[in-house]
C-alpha cells in the first residue's frame, strides 16, 4: 500500500479541494462528498495493488472494489463493443434495488490490461470507518440459517420475481450462482449479471437450488419450501407468476404473525425562490397520523405543473381523488387481499385522477402552457407490506438500518434512454433535456397514461421517504439519509423533527423550488408462528380467481416494465433544468428508424381516419365503440366471433392473469364497474390450438386436439397494454382463416408530444 494517504477530491467544480477519506462534508465548501464504491465485474483487478490509483480517480480497495475518489467528474463510458454486455444492466434499472447498474468503465492501461474494466455502482458491501476496509454482504446460503422465517420467504420471494426480468435479458443464470446473491439486510442484491450463453435456464434448475435451503430453515416455513422446490423440479410450477402466487400465499400466512406500528408525518414549503406553493400533500401538512388507532395509513405526494391557478389545483385535486379512491379500497381486511388485484386497483385510481384534472382542463379549454397536471407519489401500509404508487418524477425512498435504496424510477427522459438500452444514466442526465417529464397526471386521457405500482414485502423497521424534487434534486437524499433519516430507525430522532430538517436542506442546499415530503415510519414484530404454514400450489391456468373475497376493478400494468412505451412532454414547456427534448447524440440508425416510423405513422392515420396511435397504452376507464364497424377491427372494439393471436405469452409478474402464445376466439365481453360507473371489461376467450399440426386452423373438434381446450378470461384493460407492446394482433374481418394471422411489421412510431410537467408551467 502507497505510503501517502489518498484523499477524496470535493464535487463541487468551484472548490474541488482534497478531503480525507473519511470526511463526508468538505472541509472547505461543506459540500457533501459521496462514497462510490465501485463492483470491478468479471476477472477483478488482480494486477493492481491497494492502494494504487488507477486512471488518476480510481483507488484499489481490493481485487473486485474501487473507490472513485474524484466523484465530481462524469465516468468514462464503455465503447460500442461492450453495448451487448452492459445491455441487460441498462433495461433492468427498473429493478435497480437487486440488480446493480453500470457506474462507467476504467480503460486499458497500456502494459496491464488490454481491455475496458467494467464498473458496477452500490454494490452489496459495507465499510470500516476509515474507508480503506470493505466487505461483502453474506451470500444466501451463508446468511440463511440465522433469519427469521419472515425473511427466508421474503429473500426467495424476491429471486422469483427477477426471474422472468433477468430471463427475458438472457442473464437468469445469475440467480442460479449463490455466491452472487448476496443479502443485504432484508434485500436481495445481486454482484453482477452472469449471461445465460445462449442455453435458457429453467424454474426446474432453479427449484434444485433451493431445495439446498429445506434443511437450515425455520420449522415453520420448512415443509413449505419443500413443496415449492419439489414442485419446481417436478414442474407443477411451471411459470414465475405460479411460483409468486405461492409465496404471496406463503407471506400471507406468516404475515399474521407480524404486527406493525405505523406513523407518518408530512410537510410541504414554497421554498425561498417560488411566490407560490403547487405542491400538495396527505395528510395534512404538519400533521401525524398513526396506526393504530388509525384504520388506515396513507401518504401522498404531489408536485404541481400549470402555474398560477393551475399546478397547486391539479395537485389539490389528485390528493382529494385519490384519497377518496383509496379509502374505497382498504375497506377489505388485510388478509383477504389480493396484491396483485390491489396493484391493478391502485393504477386505475391513478388513471381516475388523471382524466378528472383532464377533464378539468378540457372543460376550461386549457391549452399548452396553460394546461395543469401534476406528479404523484404514495405510499399504502396494508398489513406486512407497503404499496408505492407513482408517475412523473416525485420519488419514494426506502430506508433501513443497512442503506437508502431509490424505489420509483423517474418518468423523464434519461430514464426512458437507459431502460430502453441506449445510455448509462450518469451519461443520459448530461445531456440536454434529459431531465423532462415524460408523462405527468392531467396531460392527456389515461389511453396514454402508464401509472407504475410496487407492492415491496416488510420484515423489519423501516422509513419510507416521499418527497418532490425540491429535495431529491442534486442526490440530497443520498448525502442526507445516514446523518438524518438513520436516526429515526435508532431512536434517536423523531419523525416530526426530521422532517422539518430535510424541508430545511432542501431550502438551503436546493432552494429552487417548493418542497413536499412524507415520511412513514413502519415499526415491525414479529413472532414465529408455532404451526407450519401450508402450500398451495396453483394451476398453471389459475386466470385470477383468488380464493379471497376481494373487489375486482381493472387490470394491474406492467410492474416496473422497462418496455413501457412513453410520451416526452414537448419542449415548448421549460423543465427545472431546461427545455424537453430528445438527447442530441442519438446514432444516426435510431433517427433512421425514427423518421421511416413517422412516415409510417402518417400513413396509417391517412388511410384509417384515426384520431388516437394505436400503440399507446389504454385507459382501464376507456370504454370501445359499442357499435364496430364490420371492417374496422381494433382491441377498442373487441367483439364476440373475433379472433386474436398473441405473439407471446402475454402476463404480469404480479399477476395469475395470462394469455400463452397462439389464437383465441372471444366468446363474450362484460363491462365491470368502477366505483359504480362503466370501468372495464372482462373477456372470455376460448383458446384455439396452436402447435405444428393445427398452427393454420381451427380444428373443427377442439377436444380432438393435442392441445386441451381451455377457456380463459383477462381484462380488456391488460389486452390494450399488450397490443401497445406488439405482443397481440387482432385479425381483421377479410382473413381466409380465423386462426391465421398476417401479423404486421412492427413499427417504430415517434415519441407523442403532450404538455410538460414542472413545478412552474414547465
Amino acid at each position: 500500500m502507497e505510503n501517502d494517504a489518498p484523499t477524496l477530491y470535493c464535487p463541487n467544480e468551484l472548490c474541488q479541494s482534497p478531503n480525507p477519506l473519511t470526511h463526508k462534508f468538505c472541509l472547505r465548501c461543506s459540500t457533501a462528498i459521496p462514497k462510490r464504491y465501485l463492483w470491478v465485474q468479471g476477472e477483478g483487478l488482480s494486477f493492481a495493488t491497494p492502494g494504487e490509483i488507477l486512471g488518476d480517480r480510481y483507488l484499489v480497495i481490493d481485487r473486485s472494489v474501487v473507490l472513485d475518489i474524484r466523484p465530481g467528474l462524469v465516468p468514462e463510458t464503455p465503447e460500442l463493443e461492450s453495448l451487448s454486455v452492459i445491455r441487460p444492466y441498462l433495461r433492468l434499472i427498473p429493478y435497480r434495488v437487486q440488480v446493480p447498474q453500470v457506474y462507467g468503465v476504467i480503460p486499458p492501461i497500456e502494459g496491464r490490461s488490454q481491455q475496458e474494466i467494467l464498473l458496477l455502482e452500490k454494490p452489496p458491501i459495507f465499510t470500516d470507518s476509515t474507508g480503506r476496509q470493505v466487505q461483502l454482504y453474506p451470500n444466501l446460503i451463508a446468511a440463511w440459517g440465522n433469519a427469521s422465517s419472515i425473511r427466508q420467504l421474503h429473500w426467495l420471494w424476491q429471486l422469483a420475481n427477477l426471474w422472468q426480468p433477468l430471463l427475458s435479458e438472457g442473464v437468469a443464470t445469475t440467480i442460479l450462482k449463490p455466491d452472487l446473491i448476496r443479502v443485504e439486510g432484508t434485500l436481495v442484491r445481486l454482484l453482477d449479471l452472469h449471461s445465460d450463453a445462449g442455453i435458457q435456464p429453467s424454474l426446474s434448475e432453479l427449484g434444485k437450488f433451493w431445495q439446498q435451503l429445506e434443511q437450515t430453515a425455520k420449522p415453520a416455513i420448512a415443509e413449505f419450501i419443500h413443496k415449492i422446490s419439489s414442485s419446481l423440479i417436478a414442474e407443477e410450477i411451471n411459470s414465475a407468476e405460479q411460483l409468486i402466487a405461492a409465496l404471496d400465499r406463503g407471506l400471507g400466512q406468516l404475515g399474521r404473525s407480524q404486527t406493525s406500528n405505523i406513523k407518518i408525518f408530512t410537510k410541504t414549503d414554497t421554498g425561498p425562490s417560488r411566490q407560490r406553493n403547487e405542491d400538495a400533500c396527505y395528510p395534512l401538512s404538519g400533521t401525524l397520523v398513526t396506526k393504530p388507532p388509525q384504520s388506515t395509513a396513507l401518504a401522498i405526494v404531489c408536485d404541481g405543473i400549470g402555474g398560477h391557478e393551475g399546478g397547486n389545483v391539479a395537485s389539490n385535486l389528485a390528493i382529494e381523488t385519490i384519497q377518496q379512491q383509496v379509502q374505497r379500497l382498504t375497506q377489505v381486511p388485510a388478509d383477504h387481499i389480493d396484491p396483485s388485484m390491489l396493484l391493478t386497483d391502485l393504477e386505475s385510481a391513478v388513471a381516475v385522477v388523471n382524466d378528472k384534472i383532464s377533464q378539468r382542463n378540457d372543460s376550461e379549454n386549457r391549452q399548452g402552457r396553460q394546461r395543469m397536471g401534476t406528479t404523484i407519489v404514495m405510499a399504502l401500509p396494508i398489513g406486512h407490506e407497503i404499496y408505492i404508487t407513482h408517475v412523473g418524477d416525485s420519488r419514494a425512498y426506502w430506508i433501513t438500518r443497512q442503506g437508502c435504496y431509490q424505489v420509483t424510477l423517474d418518468d423523464d427522459v434519461a430514464s426512458r434512454e437507459v431502460r430502453l438500452g441506449y445510455a448509462l444514466y450518469r451519461e443520459a442526465i448530461q445531456q440536454s433535456g434529459s431531465g423532462s417529464l415524460v408523462q405527468a397526471l392531467g396531460m392527456s386521457p389515461s389511453t396514454s397514461l402508464h401509472p407504475t405500482a410496487q407492492r415491496f414485502i416488510l420484515d423489519e423497521d423501516a422509513v419510507f421517504l416521499l418527497t418532490s424534487d425540491g429535495l431529491s434534486d442534486f442526490d440530497r437524499i443520498e448525502d442526507y439519509w445516514e446523518t438524518e433519516i438513520l436516526p429515526i430507525l435508532k431512536a434517536e430522532a423523531d419523525i416530526a423533527s426530521v422532517a422539518e430538517k430535510l424541508v430545511e436542506i432542501a431550502n438551503t442546499k436546493n432552494g429552487h423550488d417548493n418542497v413536499t415530503i412524507a415520511l412513514v415510519h413502519y415499526q415491525a414484530k414479529y413472532t414465529e408462528p408455532d404451526l407450519s404454514i401450508t402450500a398451495i400450489i396453483p394451476e398453471s391456468s389459475f386466470v385470477g380467481n383468488s380464493t379471497e373475497p376481494y373487489p375486482t376493478t381493472a387490470q394491474p400494468n406492467l410492474v416496473s416494465n422497462p418496455n413501457n412505451k412513453t410520451k416526452v412532454i414537448p419542449d415548448e414547456y421549460k423543465r427545472r433544468n431546461g427545455f424537453a427534448q430528445l438527447p442530441l447524440q442519438l446514432i444516426v440508425p435510431l433517427m433512421l428508424v425514427t423518421i421511416v416510423g413517422s412516415l409510417g405513422y402518417l400513413v396509417m392515420q391517412l388511410r384509417q381516419g384515426k384520431q388516437q396511435i394505436a400503440t399507446t397504452s389504454p385507459s382501464p376507464n376507456s370504454q370501445p365503440n359499442p357499435n364496430p364497424s364490420p371492417t374496422e377491427r381494433t382491441i377498442d372494439n373487441l367483439a364476440a366471433g373475433w379472433v386474436i393471436q398473441t405473439n407471446k405469452e402475454i402476463q404480469r409478474e404480479t399477476t395469475k392473469e395470462k394469455l400463452p402464445q397462439g389464437f383465441f376466439q372471444v366468446i363474450d365481453k362484460k363491462p365491470i364497474s368502477v366505483d359504480g360507473q362503466p370501468g372495464d371489461f372482462l373477456v372470455d376467450f376460448r383458446v384455439c390450438p396452436n402447435n405444428e399440426e393445427t398452427q393454420n386452423t381451427v380444428p373443427e373438434n377442439p377436444s380432438a386436439s393435442s392441445v386441451p381446450p381451455k377457456k380463459v378470461k383477462i381484462r380488456l384493460s391488460q389486452l390494450k397494454l399488450s397490443a401497445a407492446a406488439s405482443d397481440l394482433t387482432v385479425l381483421k374481418a377479410d382473413d381466409p382463416n380465423p386462426c391465421v394471422s398476417n401479423k404486421p411489421e412492427p413499427t417504430n412510431q415517434p415519441p407523442v408530444t403532450k404538455p410538460q410537467a414542472d413545478g412552474d408551467a414547465t
